[in-house]
């Protein structure tokens, strides 16, 4: 289970690379589930109350961030430089994991 989220979260993290890496003319792009950070987390709170759950930068133009709920829901979404965030992906069963102890030195 775990691994299949990981999996996805890489393969999400490599689709989101190769989008931010070769600019597309914005004529010919579809925004389909893209808005504004801020709207895009103001509604996976007010629908899902899903919030920030994990972080990880993908390269200099762009971030991943997954958002989950208490319930397992969870949708990963991607912001770029100018605040415009995508959903990627989004699931069930979330499953916080909690930290790896340091190792010792």
């Amino acid at each position: 289970m775990v691994l299949s989220v990981i999996r996805g979260l890489i393969g999400a993290g490599l689709l989101a690379t190769g989008v931010t890496a070769h600019s597309i003319p914005a004529s010919s792009q579809i925004a389909v589930n893209c808005a504004d950070r801020a709207q895009v987390s103001d509604f996976l709170a007010r629908q899902y109350q899903e919030k920030p759950a994990a972080t990880a930068l993908i390269n200099p133009q762009a971030i991943m961030e997954v958002y989950a709920s208490d319930s397992g829901s969870w949708t990963l979404i991607v912001t770029d430089v100018n605040g415009r965030s995508c959903v990627i992906l989004a699931g069930k069963n979330w499953e916080a994991l909690p930290p790896l102890p340091m190792p010792k030195a």
